[in-house]
């Protein structure tokens, strides 16, 4: 079987072409648009990529909304290719934070019902204010021995 192994290897074929599909995701940037002619020109610049399945452009929030098989920072050149500033959206939930006015977390220019994106205003597990929170709830039917 040595013989064989060893002849087998010498002709093994390969391919040297990989073709590895990016995996499926979603990319959120904050693209300040100020007319229909920025929009345009930011939904027309990120629909030509290959790989964008949806696009979602909402002016309000200056946000562009990318889903496909696409790389977040070839997105991200393609929107600022077209002259707007623009980075990766750096905003969360207001209300998936535990510290909204944390320093750094509460943002004027932030849209409607979302903070920055901050490590101190999430809340750290197993911290005691939330032991002590949960330990006399309401909620919890074994919370105080006591009463």
């Amino acid at each position: 079987m040595g013989i064989i192994d060893h002849i087998s290897d010498m002709f093994e074929v390969t391919s040297t072409r990989k073709s590895k599909r990016k995996p499926m995701q979603t990319v959120e940037i904050k693209v300040k648009m100020d007319c229909d002619g920025c929009e345009r020109k930011v939904t027309n610049a990120v629909s030509s990529m290959k790989g964008v399945k949806s696009l979602d452009v909402s002016r309000k929030e200056s946000r562009v909304t990318v889903s496909g098989y696409v790389e977040p920072d070839k997105v991200l050149k393609k929107v600022q290719s077209t002259g707007k500033k623009a980075e990766f959206w750096p905003y969360v939930e207001y209300n998936l934070v535990s510290y909204p006015y944390a320093r750094g977390a509460y943002d004027k220019k932030a849209p409607s019902g979302y903070v920055r994106d901050v490590p101190q205003a999430f809340q750290t597990p197993n911290t005691p204010t939330e032991r002590f929170t949960s330990m006399f709830s309401d909620e919890n039917p074994n919370a105080c021995s006591i009463m």
